[in-house]
């Protein structure tokens, strides 16, 4: 399981396109990188729409949104039309990154237990290094309180130059 102050761990995985995207593009940049369980649930809708409503603020602060699932690229093509979304939604259809990055556990569900996607975001700072995890996420609110971080992330490196 990765911490804060780890390196980022390093993926490429296909967009809604099938375009494969890596992580080494967003270097120079800041990236929410966050995990979520299924393309068109309440819960995953909500956090992407609100992803999507940050993005000029986000933008402006020199950071990228990028969302992780199982889901296929065409599920996520159909998703992001279907909303209005912004945000690149990327294909981890074997876990393998969404485990990497320690968003994959063991989770009860009505009495049942089943392994699956616990709903996570990284930061990740301009040299890719993680520089914040909320894991366990509560989606109200949560974009702003990324966007809050980031700022204070930014201060304190301001104040460190």
């Amino acid at each position: 399981m990765v911490e804060v102050g780890d390196a980022a761990p390093v993926f490429c995985l296909p967009g809604a396109s099938n375009q494969e995207i890596c992580l080494e593009s967003y270097q120079g940049k800041w990236l929410v990188l966050y995990f979520y369980p299924k393309d068109n649930t309440s819960g995953c809708t909500r956090e992407a729409v609100d992803f999507t409503a940050a993005l000029p603020e986000l933008h402006e602060l020199g950071a990228e949104v990028v969302g992780i699932s199982r889901d296929s690229p065409a599920s996520h093509g159909k998703f992001a039309e279907k909303h209005g979304l912004k945000v690149l939604l990327l294909s981890d259809q074997d876990h393998k990154v969404t485990e990497a990055y320690g968003a994959w556990a063991l989770k009860k569900m009505y009495g049942k237990e089943s392994f699956g996607v616990v709903r996570s975001t990284f930061l990740i700072d301009p040299k890719g290094r993680i520089a914040r995890i909320w894991r366990k996420v509560k989606v109200e609110g949560h974009a702003q309180g990324v966007i809050e971080a980031l700022q204070e992330l930014q201060r304190i490196g301001d104040e460190k130059k």
